[in-house]
């Protein structure tokens, strides 16, 4: 229920910007980040500011005093299609602060403000145009930020093991009294109802795995925070890789029950000759099963960033309708309201690495099952 009053009030908020977008000058001079072109005369603009903060970005924004930009740069690692238009080097690995907010050209590279690449780095001609994108491998916020919780991960299971260790036939204490619980939890009422009791230990691993990772991404990303706040999970390209994570896993271990209810099912031989109605549709569903997976994770994440961003743009936007007095008086419902929001993700966190870890528990029990 949280979700959908979340997704019909996201779908309004921005339908309202849109349609009626609002500026306001911010002392004459206002640069959105990152990678904005717009003239200090275009001011502040509420759909902008909303999307750019929850894209991803080749740096790490902290904060912004006046037109003064505070960013950690990160790797850009390009691989480049027209070599011969950088002297034969195809690999090009440079600091993102080389580009300047996007606004300079670095090496025949630039970050693109065009309607097709808005965001993206671009290789560029001789003539300084647009010919296309390079293979582009660079280590961007999304990235920074997983490998960030990646660390974190590792510190709290280690931390966990070694007390785990000292502290046999005694009573959990500390960060071992956390992650213990889950992993019993994980176990008994995900693995092995899900999967039986014959399979489900191979599958811990890639459980946990799934669970601990999303989890700590999700809380994370709540933390506005530097070397916290990236919205790893908020992003569809690393839903999307998690998605194809349970996919293999599910598909690698499937026996043979599982492919011939997939290829033969035991259906009425019109479903499968001559056209085969029934498998073409199991094999859709091996399709839109890791679809749903990447599309449910990547959409609740998201949504939460933009409405706290919403209700904060609420204060510039009185504050350019009615004056800086409406602003400073709107500000605590807005900040209240983004607290609230806030509160409501870390359920929303913990439900949805529930619902993954389920949903892969199911599938990989689904292609383990023994034939009855």
């Amino acid at each position: 229920m949280p979700a959908i009053f979340k997704g019909l009030f996201l779908i309004l908020m921005m339908t309202v910007f849109w349609l009626t977008p609002v500026t306001a000058q911010n002392n004459g001079d206002y640069q959105s980040h990152p990678g904005d072109s717009s003239h200090s005369e275009e001011g502040f603009d509420a759909g902008k500011f909303v999307i750019e903060h929850v894209l991803d970005a080749y740096d790490w924004h902290i904060a912004s005093f006046g037109d003064k930009h505070f960013s950690i740069p990160l790797p850009v690692i390009l691989y480049s299609k027209s070599p011969e238009l950088h002297g034969g080097k195809k690999l090009h690995v440079f600091m993102s602060s080389k580009f300047h907010h996007g606004h300079d050209d670095y090496k025949g590279f630039r970050i693109s403000h065009s309607e097709e690449f808005n965001g993206k780095i671009v290789e560029l001609d001789e003539q300084g145009h647009e010919i296309g994108r390079p293979l582009d491998f660079s280590i961007t916020k999304a990235i920074a930020g997983a490998l960030v919780s990646v660390i974190v991960l590792f510190s709290l299971l280690f931390t966990a093991v070694r007390a785990a260790k000292h502290s046999r036939g005694k009573a959990p204490s500390g960060v071992q009294n956390f992650i213990e619980p889950v992993i019993v939890f994980i176990r008994d009422e995900i693995a092995k109802p899900s999967i039986g009791e014959k399979n489900y230990k191979k599958f811990m691993a890639p459980l946990l795995t799934l669970f601990f990772f999303i989890l700590l991404n999700n809380l994370l990303g709540l933390i506005p925070i530097f070397p916290f706040g990236a919205n790893v999970t908020g992003n569809i390209a690393v839903t999307l890789v998690l998605a194809l994570f349970t996919f293999f896993v599910t598909n690698i271990n499937g026996n043979k029950h599982y492919w011939k209810e997939i290829f033969n099912p035991d259906v009425p031989i019109w479903l499968k000759l001559p056209i085969p109605l029934m498998p073409l549709l199991e094999v859709t569903g091996m399709i839109t099963k890791p679809f749903v997976l990447m599309v449910r994770l990547f959409a609740n994440m998201l949504a939460g960033h933009l409405i706290v961003t919403v209700f904060l743009s609420l204060i510039f936007i009185f504050s350019n309708l009615m004056g800086p007095a409406a602003g400073y008086g709107v500000s605590p419902v807005s900040i209240l309201f983004s607290v609230f929001i806030m509160l409501l993700d870390v359920l929303v966190s913990f439900i949805q690495a529930y619902v993954f870890t389920l949903l892969s528990a199911i599938y990989f029990g689904m292609a383990t099952a023994d034939h009855h």
